[in-house]
């Protein structure tokens, strides 16, 4: 699995947190949910390369930091744009109230069209697709048919080609 991906599943936990129980400070919540991260990464290096207690881990991990740096522009965008994804998604969630979902497919839906609408670096396509693989991780089993289809509506109104990048 790609950087990408773990990335896009960081930005999900964190909206799901967010959407969950929202803090006022965005700075201090965005620091405590790397810092979790980073400690358990480092956890993780030890026991994978079985170090004992003297050994030095680095306080972040390349890969870390290169997850931190994509995931985070996504959170941010897609909580600045919050109202307006809202709105799309009810827009193409037919018969479906947005409190009424998922939490996890909810805030898929907001990454996913964040990064369809605002990121143009990124290819709509891509974009499902990811969406789609992360909500069959951490959602429920009908949640991938239910991303998909909203996201397919959505794509079908964008005013660019779905299978490029700008």
């Amino acid at each position: 699995m790609g950087l990408r991906r773990f990335a896009r599943e960081r930005a999900v936990q964190f909206l799901f947190q967010h959407d969950l129980n929202p803090v006022e400070d965005l700075e201090a919540e965005l620091a405590q949910f790397w810092e979790s991260h980073r400690a358990a990464a480092q956890a993780e290096q030890r026991t994978i390369a079985d170090w004992g207690e003297k050994a030095e881990v680095p306080p972040v991990t390349v890969e870390e930091a290169a997850i931190q740096a994509f995931a985070e522009p996504l959170i941010r965008g897609t909580l600045s744009n919050l109202a307006t994804l809202d709105e799309e998604i009810k827009k193409y969630a037919l018969n479906w109230d947005l409190r009424r979902m998922a939490v996890v497919d909810r805030n898929v839906l907001r990454l996913a069209i964040y990064e369809m609408k605002c990121r143009e670096d990124i290819p709509p396509v891509v974009s499902i697709n990811e969406a789609v693989d992360i909500a069959k991780k951490f959602s429920t089993e009908d949640s991938g048919k239910f991303v998909n289809g909203i996201l397919d509506r959505y794509k079908g109104d964008l005013l660019r080609p779905a299978r490029e990048s700008r």
